[in-house]
C-alpha cells in the first residue's frame, strides 16, 4: 500500500470552532471518497518559525482562525506554496490572508493590510458590510474554474463565519495579473479565488469543510488532495 499523504493544517486550534469540528471529519470523508490514507498535521501558528517542516508535507490548508497568533508565519506558509507549487487551500481567514500576499508579493502592494489587525495601509482585507458569521448564501462558480469542476455545478449553498472580506474597492485591480476571481455571492461579492499560473492555489471565504458536519463530502477539499496525489 503507498505511504500515507501528508497534509499540513496551518491554524490555531479551537475545540470550540465550528470549522475545526469539520476539517478533520471532511478529510477523513476526502481520504475515504478516494481510497487513501492520510497523515494530517495540525500545526499552531506559534511553530511556524521554521518552515521546514512543511517542506516534507505534500499539502497546505490555511484553515480558519483569524487573526493567528503568528501572522508573519502565516503569510510566509502562503509565500511558500505559492512560489513552490504545493497544492494549497485557504478557507475563511485563509482566503483573506492569501489575498493579502498576493497583493503584497506578486502585486507590489507592500501597504496591503487586514482591518482586523492594522488600521494603516490598504485595507485589501475589511469589514463585511453584513456579518457573515455563522450564516449561509448562495455562491455561484465561474465556468471552467477548479472551483466549478470541483463541484461539477455552478453553484452552492455554503456557510460563513466571518467579518472582513476583500475591499470591492479593490477587486477590479487584484484580478489584474495571474489571480481569478472565480466564485461571487448574489450580490457579486468575491468569495472565492485561485491562481493561474500554480497547480492548485484555491481560496474561498466561505467554508465548504462545513459539509462534513451534514454527512457530506467537501468537493474543494477532494479536489486539494487529488492534486496533492497528481505531484507524487
Amino acid at each position: 500500500m503507498s505511504s500515507p499523504l501528508r497534509l499540513s493544517l496551518v491554524g490555531d486550534y479551537r475545540a470550540d470552532a465550528v470549522a475545526h469540528q469539520a476539517i478533520p471529519l471532511a478529510i477523513e470523508r476526502a481520504a475515504a471518497h478516494l481510497n487513501i490514507r492520510v497523515d494530517a498535521e495540525w500545526i499552531a501558528t506559534e511553530q511556524l518559525g521554521d518552515l521546514s517542516r512543511l517542506q516534507q508535507r505534500e499539502a497546505i490548508w490555511v484553515v480558519p482562525g483569524s487573526p493567528y497568533h503568528n501572522d508573519a508565519g502565516v503569510f510566509a506558509t502562503i509565500r511558500l506554496a505559492r512560489e513552490q507549487g504545493k497544492p494549497f487551500l485557504g478557507s475563511c481567514g485563509g482566503f483573506q490572508y492569501a489575498v493579502i500576499e498576493y497583493a503584497r508579493n506578486v502585486l507590489d502592494w507592500q501597504d496591503a493590510a487586514h482591518a482586523e489587525t492594522d488600521r494603516s495601509g490598504r485595507m485589501v482585507i475589511a469589514p463585511l458590510s453584513c456579518s457573515l458569521v455563522e450564516q449561509r448564501g448562495a455562491v455561484r462558480f465561474e465556468a471552467g474554474s477548479r472551483i466549478a469542476q470541483a463541484y461539477a455545478t455552478l453553484s452552492s449553498d455554503e456557510g460563513y463565519h466571518c467579518n472582513f472580506g476583500v475591499n470591492p474597492e479593490f477587486t477590479a485591480a487584484l484580478a489584474g495579473k495571474t489571480l481569478d476571481i472565480t466564485a461571487w455571492d448574489a450580490d457579486g461579492d468575491m468569495r472565492g479565488v485561485e491562481l493561474q499560473d500554480h497547480p492548485f492555489f484555491v481560496a474561498t471565504l466561505f467554508q465548504s469543510e462545513r459539509a462534513a458536519l451534514q454527512q457530506q463530502d467537501s468537493p474543494l477539499v477532494i479536489a486539494w488532495m487529488q492534486a496533492a496525489l497528481a505531484q507524487r
